[in-house]
């Protein structure tokens, strides 16, 4: 290939989000959804067209990871882990005013499920990978291309199932980029962008009571609905402290070199995002919130079990306290008991491939300010830190001021603006340049 430095990165990246979209991947966390096959097969023929080879690997039918090398890894560095899941969670599209899988672009926004997890970071990468392979221009350091399934369950049909079964395809690799942080938000009059440096381990469990069965109509104090019901009041009651760690410090500090804000005050501190505080802000306490309950067949029968469901999420340092600390809350009449249960990460933000991040952001935004956070969700992150990789959370996006962006995780009317897609396909393509 002759290099050709006229290429466009953002030429592609609203289409290929689009594409994505359309492609139905939701994750219903019981086997029961379509499976990332079909996508893992169009981003395999975006790679094929351009001349990189890609693997796909099924842990289970349809459900597909695909991993694929670009650049030059002839040499001794080690290569730069860029991942992204294919899976989305379930939409109701009688919620949303646009079709969740038809990826309509409204008012510059493309809407959709997936639109912001996270099918924006994937087209973003394909977009820049496609523009400069045509263009016969490498990326400094070797990568590794990573596009996994059932990351919205968990990860253990995608990025652990790799990890156990295909160590081999990212075991080179000694630091990733991944999801979520690298958007911008306001905070004094200012944008700052947030870098996830860490996020909160996962512990998914049961509240499980037993009583004494009966009928409806007598007495019965040995009621475990009412055991198992008081238990989630408590929980979902119950006020965590503020822990802040240091990537929340340093977070802190910049907000309060920002705004003039006193540094003491937290939880004044944290206001300053707005909305985005419910994301940002769970980075400093634990979070526990009752999702699920399950008692009983008839009403006029007590039944003798009852269980509730509670996503858990807990600080680095407390893996080994926090189910302690549940247990204490929710009393001796009910055992509480972990389904799922993965490790909180915190890494430092130094090093070189932080310094290009922030290259990368305030060559784009001359205005950028830029900051680590913890993050209150878990990612395939998980996964690659069992193999000692340092995975840090940057899908750039610069957001209107107004935009309640950290809503749209998960929710109803999930929209990208099509301007901070190519915004965030501009800065990736820098940062291959200086990571």
């Amino acid at each position: 290939m002759v290099e050709d430095s006229t290429y466009d990165p953002t030429a592609e990246v609203v289409d290929i989000c689009r594409e994505l979209i359309r492609i139905d991947t939701q994750n219903y966390g019981d086997g029961s959804g379509p499976g990332e096959r079909k996508a893992a097969e169009y981003v395999a023929q975006l790679l094929d067209e351009v001349g990189i080879e890609s693997e796909i690997h099924e842990s289970a039918p349809g459900r597909a990871s695909l991993v694929a090398r670009w650049g030059d890894h002839s040499g001794s560095e080690p290569p730069l882990l860029i991942h992204g899941h294919l899976d989305v969670v379930p939409a109701e599209a009688r919620d949303w005013s646009q079709d969740p899988f038809a990826a309509e672009v409204v008012d510059g926004y493309v809407y959709g499920r997936g639109a912001v997890d996270m099918k924006d970071f994937d087209a973003m990468v394909l977009s820049v990978v496609r523009a400069r392979q045509r263009a016969g221009v490498a990326p400094k350091r070797p990568i590794v291309l990573a596009f996994t399934a059932d990351e919205e369950a968990g990860s253990l049909y995608g990025a652990h199932w790799l990890v156990d079964e295909h160590a081999d395809l990212v075991a080179d690799c000694t630091e990733a980029i991944g999801e979520v942080g690298g958007f911008s938000t306001e905070v004094g009059g200012k944008r700052l962008y947030v870098i996830e440096s860490g996020e909160k381990g996962i512990s998914w469990m049961r509240l499980r009571a037993d009583g004494t069965a009966g009928h409806g109509s007598m007495r019965q104090p040995d009621n475990a609905v009412t055991a198992v019901g008081e238990a989630v009041a408590a929980l979902g009651a119950h006020e965590w402290p503020a822990e802040p760690g240091p990537s929340i410090n340093l977070l802190l500090d910049k907000v309060s070199e920002l705004t003039g804000v006193d540094r003491g005050d937290t939880e004044a501190l944290m206001a300053e995002f707005g909305p985005a505080v419910r994301m940002i802000g769970a980075g400093m306490r634990n979070i526990t919130n009752p999702t699920m309950l399950d008692a009983g067949y008839k009403v006029n029968v007590v039944p003798s079990h009852a269980e509730a469901r509670v996503d858990g999420r807990y600080l680095p340092g407390q893996g080994e306290t926090f189910m302690r600390d549940v247990q204490q809350i929710v009393g001796d009449k009910v055992r509480a008991e972990p389904d799922v249960f993965q490790p909180a990460l915190e890494y430092e933000f130094t090093g070189d491939l932080v310094d290009a991040m922030t290259v990368a952001l305030t060559s784009e935004d001359p205005e950028a300010h830029v900051a680590p956070f913890l993050m209150s969700g878990g990612t395939d992150a998980k996964a690659w830190d069992r193999l000692g990789i340092r995975s840090y959370g940057f899908t750039p996006l610069r957001l209107p001021g107004d935009l309640d962006f950290t809503a749209l995780f998960h929710g109803v009317d999930e929209r990208v603006p099509t301007d901070a897609l190519e915004f965030g396909a501009r800065v990736f393509d820098r940062l291959v340049d200086l990571a």
